[in-house]
């Protein structure tokens, strides 16, 4: 299964730029590469910030983009975000029937468990509430079913190790780590938030990440506050996903940098 991983877009509205940058000519590049090269993906799932500050008109903007890709696409919530105003735009997005957007898909053998840990006002998430029983309750079905689960979500559920980073992730890691531990079928795990190309492993499970479509984090280990920013260049991942393997590669789509 090829799968497309996008995170961070941060739109505002058409034509607006954002850190001196223009979040829609990129994202517009974006789904223009996609298109070129894997229309063949079985999905694609953006992990978050769709929008910078939540606006009615972003979200529009985004839905125009992703209507041209051929793929099922699955948006989820960042703590940029607004879920009523999302829903106003995407009413058939993801809805776990708890008023989050959050939802599992299946394609072939895998199953995508898509996360909202969207805590509205904080720039950290939160995995509490009737989350943790909503995904326990997947979880157990999937292994069930004999699927093997790719979990996403925005905030990492643990620290990088980039301070300006580690003081806003997931509050509540435990919630989310007593789940995970008690279900061995999570062979990956895809988040956003940090505007970083980061991969690893946390409680036995391979992790990746990647630079946003807009602006970036810079690999700066001493900042605390506030949040510095950097010009690097956007990407999103191809990921190769089989029964035993993950192989995902991150992609600059804006300068292919070819010798002729």
């Amino acid at each position: 299964m090829k799968l497309i991983h996008i995170t961070d877009p941060h739109l505002v509205s058409q034509g607006e730029m954002l850190h001196g940058l223009n979040p829609y000519e990129r994202l517009h590049l974006c789904v223009n590469d996609i298109l070129a090269h894997h229309s063949d993906a079985a999905a694609c799932v953006i992990t978050g910030d769709l929008t910078h500050r939540g606006e009615l008109v972003a979200y529009k903007a985004l839905a125009k983009q992703l209507q041209r890709l051929p793929m099922p696409v699955y948006p989820l919530m960042g703590n940029h975000d607004r879920r009523d105003i999302f829903r106003s735009v995407f009413a058939d997005g993801l809805d776990d029937g708890h008023g989050f957007v959050q939802g599992v898909m299946r394609h072939g053998g895998h199953s995508l468990v898509m996360l909202d840990t969207l805590s509205e006002g904080e720039n950290g998430g939160r995995f509490d509430g009737p989350r943790p029983q909503w995904l326990t309750n997947i979880l157990a079905g999937e292994a069930e079913a004999g699927q093997q689960v790719l979990l996403f979500l925005h905030h990492p559920p643990f620290p990088i190790g980039i301070p300006c980073l580690d003081r806003m992730s997931l509050f509540n890691p435990e919630l989310l780590a007593d789940v995970v531990d008690r279900h061995h079928h999570v062979q990956h795990m895809f988040f956003g938030h940090v505007h970083r190309p980061v991969c690893g492993n946390w409680r036995g499970i391979s992790f990746s990440t990647m630079r946003g479509l807009n602006h970036q984090v810079p690999f700066d280990l001493s900042t605390v506050s506030p949040v510095p920013k950097s010009h690097e260049p956007p990407a999103y991942a191809v990921s190769w996903i089989s029964k035993d393997t993950v192989v995902t590669h991150f992609h600059d789509f804006l300068g292919q940098g070819r010798m002729p």
